[in-house]
């Protein structure tokens, strides 16, 4: 399925905009690109039904909200508070993946300090 592979590419061009976005002093209309990419480089990921599913869970309901929120106050150009908003949905929304992530993050690289590092953030965070 070739949609996968072009979701992929937006994503990565929705993440280096943001970067860069938040590299040249949170300039808006940077971010607001990225973050546009980001979203719709997802959708074509996972698909719109499963994006929509995936946001809109009743557990999810608050990081959804401040995630969104965000973009929203990004695209009215105020950048910082709109980062700031969508950093909390994010880590909200996201924070049952972080284990699993550092996880496969300390036994990819064996590298001592930091597959020590990953173990012991893999342990202190649930899974919910």
């Amino acid at each position: 399925k070739p949609s996968w592979t072009i979701g992929v590419g937006i994503t990565g061009f929705g993440i280096f905009f943001i970067l860069f976005g938040i590299l040249l002093y949170f300039d808006s209309v940077l971010l607001a690109f990225g973050n546009l990419l980001f979203l719709s480089g997802l959708s074509f990921i996972i698909g719109l039904r499963r994006t929509f599913s995936f946001f809109f869970q009743r557990h999810k309901l608050k990081g959804t909200s401040f995630f969104l929120g965000g973009v929203v106050i990004v695209l009215l150009r105020w950048p910082l508070l709109g980062m700031f908003l969508e950093s909390y949905g994010f880590f909200s929304l996201f924070k049952g993946f972080f284990p699993m992530a550092f996880g496969f993050l300390g036994t990819t690289f064996d590298i001592p300090f930091l597959s020590a590092l990953f173990r012991r953030l893999q342990g202190t965070s649930s899974m919910v």
